[in-house]
């Protein structure tokens, strides 16, 4: 059966192949609605949008948007198309929209009632394409302005210019819009409505017709007519004027924006998103649901705004309603509008099917592709997409969506004549006369899309078809493969590789692929020829356009030297594959040093090496004789198998050169464009080699320390760790010397104190401690001086290998066997030293470690020593082994040094006796420990020194030793004792005994150089102390009561000045406060020097507070009482007589006198003072 045969719908009928939604003549409508599919999918949306739209008629609501999401050839248009037809419920040849869709939902009757409830109210639709209808100024005010024209459009005004549409809209509110129309025809000859868009070069008719109509000046309408900013509209304004309309129809009125491509024409642009937002929120908020927005677009809302999703929430908020469509919308509708299968042909392709199974599961079976590119499923699959395979919708889809991404015409493929419907149908129209066992290749979709491509592509294909036509070296099917590479050009679900071409040019079932595997293989190397058509990358295939095609052209030219080619393939097996510096073999790390051909990687070790050959080396270099010889210089040689790694890596790398040597920022933006995809492909072609070069390894030949290693399994890296592993084992023949490995600094120091325990014979690493100690005596028979740097440097290498921290614990291995001496810059270091396991392998410390056999001390040195340690230090447990009695000596001459040390620090700011003896003890110590160096050295000195050791012991433990343990205190307290009453010496003198004690103590306590300290007269201290402070004590008393009398002789002189007047009292009562300070001070000073000195202070605060008082008390002259006579009495027995001490200074007040007249005021002052003193008293007493 003839393909055209098959479908129940005529194949060459004419479809309307893209929906747009300016088309409006009769026929179109009526064939969109009759021939719309209703799929499962949007049978859901139908329903969504209903739900929301009807519900808003019982509830008004400010969330009025609805937003329509799919890509390219989804049917979104045609969705937003048919949602007018409904909602307007146009009526088309005698029939009303609703009706035609009555039996579309025949299986649902409750969504046709909710479709046909919502349509019952008056609605108009004002359906348009942004894209078309919008202003090529997308300025920030854009969505304003279209929605401005569309609106004022729809009223009947002249949308197009604001300035014409508004002033239509007064003309039209004041009721003069037929009258302005009739004398403007009158004065130009011609109709308003078509003259009105040359409105701006018809002034001189405008102006009277508007002074005329409106009675306005000539100066007012001239004004408005020249004014510029007439044509700016607000966002308030624009959607008062549509509530004000929609406020005029009935309740169930509705307005519906319904507009296409808003997606695609705001994009993410900032000030267009938020006017749309502003607009769409106020139209929401003020109009309360008679005015809906529906948008389409090729994005969900959310991904429009999601890069600045807080600043746009509002306009999700009023975009509640939001319906995606989807591929298999699509799918659905190809399938039921033009493959639509006769019964008998679905019949008679099953059986084909049925026949071809096993066929054509393996025809279509795609290599590192997707998941969802796939061939049949079924039968039933197979018949309903024949001549077609499920995978082309897919791939179709994605290639409509990237030709609107990198084709400058195709970018505007939506107001094109193809699409997706369209493309089938052709692709079916040009294989209709071929039987049921055709399949439509992919190139064939090619005609769909090549109108609205750009030039740059079109003359490649174009010149491609010419050489085929005149034979110049292509054939047909070159043309129909550089078609398909260009339509899968930016599609990564198919990698376009041989295989995966050959499965898309199929146009059989019964296809040979190994036939059509041959023939496409030979078209692409004749593409890839000297026309540079299309190039390679690894083992994918792309379409070169004319400008691509001369850039390659240069790139292949690009001079690429052969040791950068190699010097990257080092890297990418060094730093990509094999990145260990060391390589790991049991606990060992092994560094080694790393090649490729004659490049050596990093810095050379000299130890183990690396070596891959590149098929840069001449094969005469890579005889197995020649690399066996070679590898036995402990080297591991990999001869990389023969791989594209080398000319995907040259390709890439003339890329990168050709960039470089370009300015790039200075070409044409499509030259960029395509410099800029080229780097792209460098990238695949690094890829590849990368992927190469492993296989390479893989496919390798291995010689290793001599042999031709077989290694058959493994990745690349586990095969070079083989190699490694195998070369280690014999180039490290000694690495099995250590049988036990150490892991912390805390396992020698183990070692060296002792801890851990193993019986005689079975000690660990024994064999590599012999090893070591037979060198160190070489060393010694030599005469050569040994560093841990020279020991670790000799067993960290070959043929030994040890680590660091192994070489370490056999060296202390030997130092506890005291078998090895350990110095450190020049001092003998001793086992427990916590240093030194930092000496035996930190480089920084190895260098400055001496190790040597240990000299032998004889055993009557040894005896002798632990004879005098014992006596001398009173302690009879001596280490008997050298290191032991070594430490003892050290340990203990340090800490009696530091005891004699303490002693002399006492001396400081004292004069204490005796502290030459204890630095003479001091000086021993340091004279004995200045050989602790060496050991034989610090043993021979303290022999030397026992004599004068012992006898400044016995000179110490008998004096200064126990001074300060028992004496010190007593001393200290009679020093300072004795200096305390240093002033009150001659006070303390007219007391014989005290006197005498006083000077006992001082001579008691006198330390002299050069004579015998008596230490045995520091007992007699405290009875002296006592007998001088009880003299002194009672001479105290008595001097505080002479001193408090004065205090008391002070006030009484202050009061007596004030003699009660009130100005004084704060003079009073500041002296009284000084005097009680006073009182305070004498009943705690212990001085009677200090006591003495109290009182010319006293008096002469004394004197200046009484002038103070005299200052501020006004004096006034003394009267005389007159005696009255008094009758004689009986003469009074005779009372005791008062007599009253004064001390002359409180009397006699300091003053400086300079004229007769102060003498005499001054005498007559004190006259009245005395007499004043004397009421009080028998007699005045003056000291």
């Amino acid at each position: 059966m003839m393909i055209r045969d098959m479908f129940a719908d005529d194949i060459n009928r004419k479809i309307n192949g893209v929906i747009k939604v300016d088309q409006a003549a009769d026929d179109v409508i009526e064939q969109e609605l009759n021939e719309y599919v209703i799929t499962r999918e949007l049978k859901k949306h139908f329903i969504t949008f209903f739900n929301y739209y009807g519900d808003a008629f019982n509830q008004p609501t400010a969330d009025m948007g609805v937003w329509i999401s799919g890509f390219f050839g989804s049917g979104k248009s045609h969705f937003l198309k048919m949602l007018s037809y409904l909602l307007k419920n146009k009526e088309v040849k005698g029939i009303r929209s609703v009706e035609r869709f009555r039996k579309k939902f025949e299986d649902d009757p409750a969504t046709f009632m909710l479709i046909d409830r919502a349509t019952k109210g008056t609605t108009e639709t004002i359906l348009f394409n942004i894209d078309i209808e919008g202003f090529s100024n997308k300025d920030k005010t854009a969505v304003l302005r279209v929605f401005a024209k569309m609106f004022y459009s729809h009223l009947g005004f002249y949308g197009e210019n604001l300035k014409v549409a508004m002033m239509e809209r007064y003309i039209d509110q004041q009721g003069m819009t037929e009258e302005f129309r009739r004398v403007f025809e009158e004065k130009k000859g011609k109709s308003w409505l078509e003259m009105r868009r040359a409105f701006a070069f018809n002034g001189k008719f405008i102006i009277p017709t508007l002074m005329e109509v409106l009675d306005m000046s000539e100066d007012d309408a001239k004004a408005w007519f020249n004014d510029k900013t007439a044509t700016e509209i607000s966002i308030a304004q624009l959607v008062e004027d549509m509530k004000a309309y929609v406020d005029t129809k009935p309740a169930n009125f509705r307005l519906l924006f319904m507009i296409d491509e808003v997606g695609q024409y705001v994009g993410t642009d900032t000030d267009m998103l938020l006017n749309l937002q502003s607009l769409t929120e106020k139209i929401g908020s003020e109009c309360e649901g008679k005015v809906w927005v529906i948008c389409t677009g090729q994005e969900a809302i959310d991904e429009i705004i999601k890069v600045r999703a807080d600043e746009f929430s509002r306009i999700q908020a009023r975009f509640k309603t939001r319906l995606s469509l989807s591929s298999s919308s699509v799918d659905e509708v190809i399938q039921k509008r033009i493959l639509k299968k006769k019964p008998e042909a679905a019949k008679e392709l099953e059986c084909v099917y049925e026949q071809n199974d096993s066929v054509l599961r393996n025809l279509f079976s795609f290599s590192g592709s997707i998941q969802d590119i796939k061939g049949y499923s079924g039968p039933r699959e197979f018949t309903e997409n024949f001549p077609f395979v499920p995978y082309q919708f897919i791939i179709m889809q994605k290639v409509f969506a990237e030709i609107r991404k990198h084709g400058n015409s195709g970018k505007h493929l939506s107001g094109g004549e193809r699409s997706m419907l369209s493309g089938f149908q052709e692709a079916v129209q040009k294989i209709q006369e071929k039987d049921e066992y055709a399949l439509v290749p992919f190139f064939r979709f090619y005609d769909t899309v090549h109108t609205f491509l750009d030039g740059s592509i079109r003359r490649v294909i174009e010149r491609c078809q010419k050489a085929a036509e005149n034979g110049d070296g292509i054939e047909q099917q070159d043309v129909d493969v550089l078609k398909l590479l260009y339509l899968i050009r930016y599609i990564d679900d198919i990698p376009s590789n041989l295989d995966n071409i050959v499965i898309l040019m199929a146009d059989d079932i019964r296809m040979d692929k190994v036939i059509m595997r041959e023939a496409v293989r030979d078209s692409l190397n004749r593409l890839m020829g000297q026309k540079n058509y299309i190039n390679r990358t690894g083992d994918t295939y792309n379409f070169l356009t004319d400008e691509e095609q001369d850039i390659q052209k240069e790139i292949k030219d690009t001079i690429v030297d052969t040791a950068s080619i190699v010097g990257r393939i080092a890297k990418m097996i060094y730093g990509d594959i094999f990145t260990a510096k060391k390589f790991r073999y049991g606990k060992y790390d092994f560094a080694f040093d790393q090649m490729v051909d004659g490049i050596t990687v990093g810095v050379a070790t000299g130890g183990m090496r690396l070596r891959f050959l590149t098929m840069n080396t001449d094969a005469i270099e890579k005889t197995d004789f020649q690399l066996m010889a070679e590898s036995k210089n402990n080297e591991a040689i990999v001869v990389l198998a023969d791989t594209p790694y080398y000319e995907s890596l040259e390709s890439a790398m003339k890329i990168r050169k050709y960039v470089l040597q370009r300015n790039v920022s200075q070409l044409p933006k499509s030259m960029q464009k395509i410099i800029s995809d080229q780097q792209d492909e460098a990238t695949k072609y690094e890829e590849s080699a990368l992927v190469e070069l492993q296989e390479a390894i893989e496919g390798a030949q291995f010689y290793v320390d001599g042999e031709h290693l077989e290694i058959k399994v493994g990745n690349a890296k586990s095969r070079i760790e083989q190699s490694l592993e195998y070369l280690v084992a014999h180039v490290y023949s000694k690495l099995d010397l250590i049988t036990e490995n150490v892991d912390s600094d805390a396992d020698i120091i183990a070692i060296l104190t002792g801890a851990i325990t193993t019986l005689p014979g079975v000690e660990p690493n024994r064999d590599a401690v012999s090893a070591m100690e037979e060198y160190l005596e070489m060393q010694d028979a030599k005469k050569l001086p040994t560093s841990m740097a020279d020991v670790q440097s000799k067993y960290s290498a070959i043929p030994y290998g040890w680590k660091e921290i192994d070489i370490a614990a056999v060296a202390a291995q030997l130092i506890y066997s005291q078998k090895v001496t350990i110095k450190y810059a020049g001092n003998t270091i001793q086992p427990d030293d916590p240093k030194l396991p930092e000496m035996l392998r930190k480089k920084s410390e190895t260098g400055k470690t001496s190790i040597s056999k240990r000299k032998t001390i004889s055993v009557t040195m040894m005896r002798d020593v632990k004879a005098m340690l014992r006596e001398y230090f009173d302690i009879m447990d001596v280490p008997d082994d050298e290191d032991g009695l070594v430490r003892f000596a050290t340990e203990k001459f340090t800490e009696q040094r530091a005891y004699y040390v303490s002693l002399d620090a006492r001396y400081e700011g004292h004069k204490y006796p005796d502290r030459v003896l204890v630095q003479e003890a001091i000086h021993l110590m340091d004279d004995v420990l200045s050989q602790k160096k060496d050991n034989i050295a610090l043993l021979e000195r303290v022999l030397k020194k026992e004599d004068e050791l012992f006898d400044n012991k016995e000179a110490m433990s008998n004096g200064i030793e126990n001074f300060f343990k028992t004496q010190v205190t007593v001393f200290d307290q009679a020093v300072q004792f004795e200096k305390s009453l240093n002033d009150d010496r001659d006070r303390i003198a007219e007391n014989e005994e005290a006197h005498k004690a006083l000077n006992t103590i001082r001579l008691i306590t006198l330390v002299q150089s050069g004579s015998k300290f008596n230490y045995n007269r520091i007992r007699e201290l405290n009875p002296l102390m006592d007998t001088v402070r009880s003299a002194h004590d009672k001479m105290l008393k008595e001097k505080r009561v002479e001193v408090l009398e004065t205090v008391r002789q002070c006030m009484e002189a202050t009061h007596t000045a004030a003699g009660g007047n009130r100005k004084a009292a704060r003079w009073i009562e500041k002296s009284d406060q000084y005097f009680s300070q006073c009182k305070e001070k004498i009943a705690v000073i212990k001085s009677l020097a200090l006591l003495d000195a109290m009182f010319l202070p006293m008096c002469q605060y004394k004197d200046d507070v009484v002038s103070n008082i005299e200052s501020v008390v006004a004096p006034s002259a003394p009267k005389l009482p007159v005696q009255p006579t008094q009758p004689r009495k009986e003469v009074a027995p005779a009372k005791k007589k008062v007599v009253r001490a004064y001390n002359r200074q409180v009397v006699f007040q300091a003053k400086t006198l300079q004229t007769d007249a102060d003498i005499d005021d001054y005498v007559e002052k004190i006259r009245s003072q005395l007499k004043q003193l004397l009421k009080n008293c028998d007699e005045i007493k003056l000291n």
